[in-house]
């Protein structure tokens, strides 16, 4: 919030263990109150475009510049992967944005799906997700409704046992929603191409460059 009052008007926030409670008022109070300002995270390795600007933790050296491919992701760790992954087949990123995975993230998938779509230099997204939640079903709609740009898709948490939370505290399936599989095939039916582990997810999102 004092970064907020100082004018700042774009927040990351990498502080992992923040109360649910806190992150609903401030996120609320800054719709409210400071509505130009952007929120990324909590709980979140920050945002790179690389070569060019780095906001956060994300090591610099596993990605490759330029482009054509944005990626979104809800888990730190697997955002590095899929850097990586996509450098490893020399396929550059524009812009990478690990939104984090707390219950009430500031940036959501939609925000970013936007904005890739909006970028002349993004031609194809790949968005990682994991269990909890409703994101990756709202942001599978998004994709079929408004995205005309290539999407490959990765979800964590197939084998989590249900009502258990792991790792991040968004991370839990309850009452038969938020599965792993729920929102696969939700990104499926929205035209998204989905691997079943980070790997393919990458092999899937070189096809798509390679067609681009």
């Amino acid at each position: 919030m004092e970064a907020a009052e100082g004018g700042v008007e774009f927040i990351a926030v990498i502080t992992e263990g923040v109360p649910a409670q806190d992150e609903a008022w401030f996120f609320n109070k800054l719709k409210r109150d400071f509505p130009d300002v952007q929120l990324l995270g909590p709980n979140c390795p920050g945002i790179i475009s690389p070569g060019k600007c780095n906001i956060g933790i994300t090591a610099g050296h596993i990605a490759k510049a330029g482009g054509p491919v944005g990626i979104v992701s809800r888990s730190g760790t697997l955002t590095y992967q899929a850097l990586y992954e996509l450098k490893q087949k020399d396929i550059g990123v524009t812009t990478c944005v690990g939104v984090g995975g707390d219950p009430v993230p500031g940036t959501s998938f939609i925000d970013c799906l936007r904005a890739f779509e909006a970028d002349p230099e993004t031609e194809a997204v790949m968005m990682i997700g994991e269990i909890g939640g409703s994101a990756e079903e709202e942001a599978a709609e998004f994709i079929r409704d408004h995205m005309s740009k290539p999407v490959a898709a990765y979800v964590a948490g197939v084998t989590a046992p249900p009502g258990t939370k792991m790792g991040h505290a968004g991370a839990i399936v309850s009452g038969g929603k938020g599965t792993a599989q729920a929102k696969m095939d939700a990104l499926r039916a929205a035209g998204a191409e989905v691997g079943d582990n980070p790997t393919e997810a990458g092999e899937l999102m070189a096809g798509i460059v390679a067609n681009l």
